[in-house]
């Protein structure tokens, strides 16, 4: 199963790029990649319906946010454009990363950084490729982790929040 997701994680960081810039396009990857991995350890694991609601919880916070906020200082996009706080990509990557770290790589250190080393690297190509200031890619990196590495206990008797990589 742990192998499962590990391979899934390499896979995801080997993405090829689609587009003109490799690390922009490497971002996106991992927005799918990180939360893909994590929900295929999330189902073998037989805790997916806790993981989906996560999931969910995140991007419906990640959405509201930036229709809330649009129009503001804070929501516009260094290219000018709006709806940039917080950074869903960042957001994206940090839940699957931090749900990988603390729930499926749990007792593999390097594997949890690696995961939070990609999600971080998300958000950098966010801020390089200007789609997103640092406060942005920040916010969306907080609300990721936040909801990856909580448990709500549905279809178990445990309620938990776990960050991972114990050295």
């Amino acid at each position: 199963m742990r192998s499962r997701c590990a391979a899934l994680l390499g896979l995801a960081l080997a993405a090829p790029p689609a587009a003109a810039d490799p690390f922009e396009d490497f971002g996106t990857a991992m927005k799918y990649g990180l939360p893909l991995a994590a929900a295929v350890c999330a189902a073998d694991q037989h805790r997916l319906e806790d993981f989906a609601v996560r999931g969910a919880l995140q991007a419906a916070l990640v959405w509201g946010l930036k229709e809330y906020f649009d129009g503001t200082p804070i929501s516009r996009r260094p290219n000018g454009e709006g709806k940039g706080f917080p950074s869903g990509h960042t957001a994206a990557a940090f839940f699957g990363a931090a749900d990988l770290a603390g729930k499926c790589f749990d007792d593999k250190p390097l594997a949890g950084a690696a995961a939070y080393g990609a999600a971080g690297l998300t958000g950098w190509s966010r801020i390089e490729s200007g789609a997103h200031t640092p406060e942005q890619a920040w916010t969306g990196a907080l609300i990721g982790l936040s909801l990856g590495a909580a448990s709500f206990g549905i279809g178990t008797d445990k309620v938990s929040f776990s960050i991972g990589m114990k050295f």
